[in-house]
């Protein structure tokens, strides 16, 4: 590898998914794109996302409520013909392209609510502390919305946090190893719950080897859950086969959404037949006799089972829009150049740190991260953040002292790494 323009344009060259980038909207910074690393906080909007939404706004114009049931063909500006209306059983038209982002069964995922939220329903089904089993464990430093939902569920169960909350500590520096997750797990074994970790953590960009903790977490008899913000459509998953028991993700991230866009949910098949009990609506009910509106909750067989609201269309039109492009380009290729634009990143980043200003966090293990990178100043770092902004860099502050970025092999490219290694040799 080479720290020059040249190089990161000949590898721009040869990328076979360099045709993503023009079906993205780029930012712009005095008139040219912006160098955009901050697809981990919230991804680009796809040029023909408001072409889905636009629509089912035509639906809705047209046909008023009878859109619930009657499709409509719309052509795009690209050429190709979507299926439109037909509103009922919209969320199905999910089920296998965002099985295969997360490695599942299609009857294993379904798309709803936000992230939060499926992870408090998740918890109503697979957190059943007893007296004597009653503890969370997740990760050092989780999101803090999943902290919030540790405690204040371990509370509903009349359960003090502080007790009931276990965080794996660090191994060194920001890093924890597989062997500290699975001895915190075994120390805990006779009061453990629930194993609840982020697959990638927010902070350092850590990625967990799930299928390991998996396992041990299993071998205690308790269950195992992930939430997947920053893993779906980031790293390879395969959830299924893992035998992870439960998942929850957002869809603004990666998945290129839209703000607060609809989240998703994986359910393993082994417990769709179960007596787990979960929040009940009515959109989780069975097909066959939902509309009788009869007393008694009957779950669908699936992860629908644990849905509630019927489908909120504008915002699941939009979450269409993205994964189709997860399907054309297919997360095999884009997990190839994911290693490949983060570890050119990190290369870069190396040639210009020779005063140490700044300390990558994530691990150097492309086996242990995804295309995250969590740069630690040593000080000065916002000044450093905010020189970044004015030079065209769209980028993500964390307190106290670290700026997080993300090549994400969507859109961006291997220019884009050597620009922002460029400016920030300048701005250090």
């Amino acid at each position: 590898m080479e720290f020059t323009e040249q190089f990161a344009q000949q590898q721009d060259t040869n990328d076979k998914l360099k045709s993503f980038r023009d079906k993205f909207l780029l930012p712009k910074h005095n008139g040219q794109p912006a160098v955009y690393l901050c697809g981990n906080s919230l991804g680009l909007q796809p040029k023909n996302l408001g072409e889905y939404i636009q629509a089912e706004l035509d639906v809705w114009a047209e046909l008023g409520v009878e859109g619930h049931f009657t499709n409509r063909e719309k052509t795009l500006a690209n050429g190709t013909t979507i299926t439109s209306g037909n509103w009922m059983p919209y969320h199905e038209r999910f089920a296998t392209d965002v099985s295969a982002i997360v490695g599942a069964l299609p009857s294993e995922v379904v798309v709803m609510n936000q992230l939060t939220v499926n992870l408090h329903l998740l918890l109503t089904s697979f957190y059943r502390p007893t007296k004597d089993r009653y503890k969370i464990i997740c990760e050092k430093k989780p999101f803090p919305s999943d902290s919030y939902a540790f405690e204040s569920q371990a509370r509903l169960h009349g359960f003090d946090p502080k007790e009931a909350v276990i965080e794996i500590d660090y191994s060194d520096g920001y890093y924890t190893a597989t062997q500290q997750i699975i001895d915190t797990i075994n120390q805990h074994a006779n009061e453990l719950a629930v194993v609840i970790i982020g697959g990638v953590n927010y902070y350092n960009g850590q990625l967990y080897d799930m299928k390991t903790i998996t396992e041990a977490t299993h071998k205690t008899g308790a269950f195992c859950g992930f939430d997947l913000a920053h893993a779906a459509g980031n790293v390879a998953l395969e959830l299924h086969n893992w035998n992870v028991d439960f998942a929850c993700w957002c869809s603004y991230k990666y998945l290129n959404s839209g703000p607060g866009s609809v989240a998703g949910a994986f359910v393993h098949e082994k417990h769709h037949k179960s007596n787990l009990p979960r929040m009940a609506g009515w959109w989780g009910h069975n097909k066959e006799n939902r509309f009788k509106m009869e007393p008694g909750f009957n779950p669908i067989e699936s992860a629908e089972g644990w849905q509630l609201s019927n489908a909120p269309i504008l915002s699941m039109a939009a979450h269409r829009a993205s994964v189709a492009l997860f399907a054309e380009a297919g997360m095999d290729a884009l997990t190839a150049k994911s290693k490949q634009l983060t570890a050119y990143l990190e290369f870069c980043l190396q040639q210009v740190n020779a005063t140490n200003a700044f300390e990558i966090i994530t691990p150097s293990n492309p086996a242990e991260r995804g295309c995250q990178l969590s740069l630690l100043f040593n000080d000065k770092g916002r000044e450093v953040f905010d020189a970044l902004t004015a030079n065209g860099v769209i980028a993500d502050w964390r307190n106290p002292n670290v700026i997080r970025i993300a090549p994400v092999p969507l859109y961006n490219s291997f220019s884009d790494c050597y620009r922002f290694a460029k400016i920030v040799s300048e701005v250090i």
